[in-house]
């Protein structure tokens, strides 16, 4: 590996130890879920999911579940 890639990887090391340094602002994640695959977004500040579940409580596992994956983040 060369020098170059080398102070990359140990730059990026470093970023991801320090959490506090990203803020999402979107994201999109597809879930294979049990019965069928679900499309999960962060935008605007919050979690959208095409579940039915979803469209009635405003949350479901899906969302909880990224919400516990994502628990160290910072978002916007």
């Amino acid at each position: 590996m060369d020098s170059g890639l080398i102070r990359k990887r140990e730059k990026a090391k470093r970023y991801a130890e320090e959490r506090g340094r990203i803020r999402v602002k979107s994201l999109t994640v597809t879930f294979d879920g049990d019965n069928n695959p679900h499309t999960v977004q962060y935008v605007n500040k919050g979690w959208q999911c095409d579940c039915d579940f979803f469209q009635t409580r405003q949350t479901c596992s899906h969302t909880m579940a990224l919400e516990m994956i994502m628990e160290s983040c910072t978002w916007d």
